[in-house]
């Protein structure tokens, strides 16, 4: 089937390619449950030596600018306690770390997770990370813009393809939290 976004051909529910995914989004999909079916999460396959945004828009479509999201993972400190946490943005946008996210985590400090950590802690590769399949009791802040987009292009927890899910899906993901002004606009 074609892709309801970007120049891709063969898309496919992801139900039924769960072996291309990371181990972690494929019990995700697996254990699916809400008012979006499984069978909407598609995958489309991608090259993951065209993983970089321009060159990725340029291959696959310039709609695609428009229609992705990213997938960040943060670390939060309050009371000498650390959490992780995913939080997902346009990817025309910037994470407001020091703003939106800290007040949404209600953490003192928030910084970007070290690569290392981020792959480790979600079992997923780094350019890859996706909210679907974060490990359980993690926060997830999202967005609204990236939730309200009719589909929206995210990461299949490896740099080797991607998932297209309507985006009120990802607002049903476990420990969600929408948040309006998670991203501060870049310039174009």
């Amino acid at each position: 089937m074609r892709a309801p976004i970007g120049d891709f051909d063969n898309a496919r529910p992801a139900p039924g390619v769960l072996d291309r995914l990371a181990a972690p989004v494929a019990a995700a999909v697996r254990g699916w449950s809400g008012t979006v079916p499984a069978e909407h999460l598609l995958y489309v396959d991608t090259d993951p030596d065209k993983a970089d945004t321009a060159v990725f828009v340029e291959t696959y479509g310039e709609d695609l600018l428009q229609t992705s999201a990213n997938c960040v993972i943060v670390a939060a400190k309050q009371s000498g306690t650390r959490t992780l946490a995913g939080c997902v943005v346009p990817s025309g946008g910037r994470l407001d770390v020091n703003g939106a996210v800290r007040r949404g985590l209600g953490a003192r400090k928030v910084s970007f997770a070290p690569h290392e950590t981020a792959v480790t802690e979600t079992g997923m590769e780094y350019g890859g990370i996706t909210p679907v399949g974060l490990p359980a009791g993690w926060p997830l802040l999202l967005d609204a813009e990236a939730v309200a987009l009719p589909w929206v292009l995210i990461g299949s927890g490896s740099r080797r393809g991607k998932l297209i899910v309507p985006g009120k899906a990802l607002a049903a993901l476990p420990g969600a939290e929408v948040v309006e002004g998670l991203a501060n606009p870049r310039a174009r």
